[in-house]
């Protein structure tokens, strides 16, 4: 297999000299023989893929495929079909070789992997996972580790490099009616339920497991995203933050493969820096989780709200919307203080429908557990109240409510949606908002407003989250938490994004939400930080707001168990040891010391 396909490099489009304190790349002379290949593939029990484009059966050569390729194309944006190649992104960085709509005759241009690693191997064993880090090491090849390829900031991509796909890792997920650790560890004092997650799965399995038995799990809003990765080890916001905390926080042991190869337990007993580094301090830096055993807790009853807002004229009246978003912002934390959580959307000309048909106005479903529907509404009544003023004149304000038997019932009904792929002409920011910010100074909090919105013709869109506050805030006491410190003063989070069709104004949009809209939501909340997993990936503070005061703590930790800096991804603590040197017209390329 390998011979055959060393003979595709060109896909790989490499034309690039490495210098000696870069890793190998394959038209470097240091790069490994085909023998050395070959028995790294005896080894993985013949795992090892050469990787190819997603789409190179639109493409003309020996894999082009009409069928196939009509196939691809219908799938493109759909995050299941991606993330079942090991080259498939869900929020790609580049498309380097794009799908191509057979149908219209259109004529394929260049097909190349761009950003995407040469070789993967297929791990279905902890074993496998070890043979590639060890080769990796042995041999200075860039190693990725990757499980659904869901992340916003190319931490899955990783040119010229080695890859280990733990997708496949599975050994099952495990209820624990009552929880005790792997090695008697009493520090955690949980003593309820808890699921152990044994690879690389995503939540859509995890919440099959929970919810057959009732029980309420932190997870991804979108089922698709993977459990025991980035997500948790980011921090991991969910429809049940507010209640239970970050997904980092419920995480009681996990099993973690080491750069040397080593597996080993981290929980407060034991390594317990570490559990303290992948508890928040972001995924790929560290080790490789193969094993996470997190809490649950009893489902209750859920009371959810729909709530939208639009512009009723036809010349749409964006200033009594941006009205009206500032003054749901400021009730925020009134409603949250009381135990509401959820997500939202808003825009003054987004690049998609917001809800209906409507591309201009405001949307949130936000829900509350444990409550009568009484009690929900006697809540929400201030904040529907304020917006009455707008409400028949200029602009149309609807609420519905829902109420649901358990939280398995609200999440499959009103928040497990799997979103579509994301597009690579795009730029995003995020900003954590405390309550401070949002009920202090109605002038400044709209002016804020005003930025973020921009112009109509910028269609940027904005989401809301509803997600700290409660246990998020109460959860900074726990000494082994690595999570940002900014989240225990979080109630929302803002989050920002806008593309472009031509990309001539690439570099304009990228400033745009750097400069302008990032500028304009951490100058209202200059103390708090923004989250890692949805963030702008060109901030040039991202240690500061993605890891807060913990940064040098983290990079400690990670220098003690990774001291050669393997596990590189960008934005990730140690990171700075490294940069990418771009090949020509790209923004990827052979990675390279620093000497930091």
């Amino acid at each position: 297999m390998v011979s055959r396909v060393l003979s595709l490099l060109a896909f790989a489009g490499f034309g690039y000299a490495s210098q000696t304190a870069c890793k190998c790349t394959p038209e470097d002379s240091c790069w490994p023989s085909v023998d050395s290949w070959n028995a790294l593939n005896t080894t993985v029990a013949g795992k090892l893929i050469h990787n190819l484009p997603v789409a190179i059966s639109c493409y003309p050569g020996t894999y082009q495929n009409a069928k196939e390729c009509a196939h691809v194309y219908s799938q493109w944006s759909n995050s299941t079909f991606q993330e079942l190649s090991p080259v498939g992104y869900v929020y790609p960085t580049d498309v380097s070789c794009p799908a191509v709509d057979p149908s219209t005759g259109e004529s394929p241009g260049k097909c190349i992997l761009g950003p995407a690693p040469v070789y993967t191997i297929n791990a279905t064993e902890p074993a496998e996972l070890a043979a590639g880090i060890e080769f990796a090491q042995k041999n200075n090849v860039r190693l990725v580790i990757r499980n659904t390829g869901h992340d916003m900031l190319g931490k899955s991509e990783g040119y010229g490099a080695l890859q280990i796909w733990v997708k496949y890792i599975q050994t099952g997920i495990d209820f624990h009616e009552t929880y005790t650790a792997s090695d008697k560890c009493a520090s955690s004092k949980w003593t309820g339920s808890a699921i152990t997650i044994g690879g690389g799965y995503v939540w859509e399995d995890v919440y099959e497991v929970a919810f057959k038995h009732n029980f309420v799990i932190v997870g991804g809003g979108d089922p698709t995203v993977g459990c025991i990765g980035g997500y948790t080890q980011g921090g991991g916001h969910s429809p049940a933050s507010h209640d239970y905390g970050l997904a980092a926080d419920q995480v009681l042991e996990a099993q973690v493969v080491l750069a040397s190869g080593s597996i080993v337990t981290a929980n407060a007993c034991q390594n317990s820096d570490l559990y303290f580094a992948i508890r928040g301090g972001g995924g790929g830096s560290y080790g490789v989780v193969t094993s996470m055993t997190v809490k649950v807790y009893p489902s209750k009853p859920v009371v959810a709200q729909s709530l939208t807002v639009s512009p009723i004229e036809a010349s749409k009246d964006t200033d009594s919307l941006l009205d009206a978003v500032t003054d749901i912002h400021e009730h925020y934390p009134s409603i949250m203080d009381a135990g509401f959580a959820g997500y939202g959307s808003w825009s003054v000309n987004s690049p998609m429908k917001l809800f209906a048909n409507e591309t201009v106005g405001y949307v949130h479903a936000a829900a509350i557990m444990g409550k009568s529907l009484s009690e929900a509404q006697k809540i929400s009544q201030p904040l529907l109240e304020s917006l009455q003023k707008y409400n028949g004149t200029s602009l149309s304000v609807s609420v519905a409510w829902f109420e649901f038997p358990t939280y398995a019932a609200y999440y499959q009904a009103m928040s497990g949606v799997k979103q579509p792929v994301g597009s690579s002409n795009s730029a995003m920011t995020s900003r954590m908002i405390g309550k401070t910010a949002l009920t202090s100074s109605r002038t400044q909090l709209r002016s804020m407003i005003e930025v973020i919105a921009g112009e109509a013709n910028e269609y940027t869109i904005n989401n809301v989250e509803l997600v700290g506050g409660g246990k998020v805030l109460t959860d900074g006491n726990d000494k082994h938490s690595g999570v940002n410190p900014a989240w225990r003063s979080t109630y929302i989070v803002e989050v920002v994004a806008r593309g472009w069709a031509d990309e001539s104004a690439a570099q304009s949009v990228k400033d745009d939400i750097t400069n302008n809209k990032g500028k304009a939501m951490s100058q209202l909340t200059p103390h708090l930080g923004s989250y890692m997993s949805e963030a702008d990936r060109n901030d040039p503070l991202w240690a500061d707001n993605f890891y807060g005061t913990n940064y040098d703590r983290l990079a400690a930790i990670k220098q003690k168990y990774d001291p050669t800096g393997l596990f590189y991804c960008p934005t990730c603590v140690g990171s700075p040891s490294w940069s990418q040197q771009y090949l020509p017209g790209t923004h990827y390329g052979p990675l390279c010391s620093t000497g930091v």
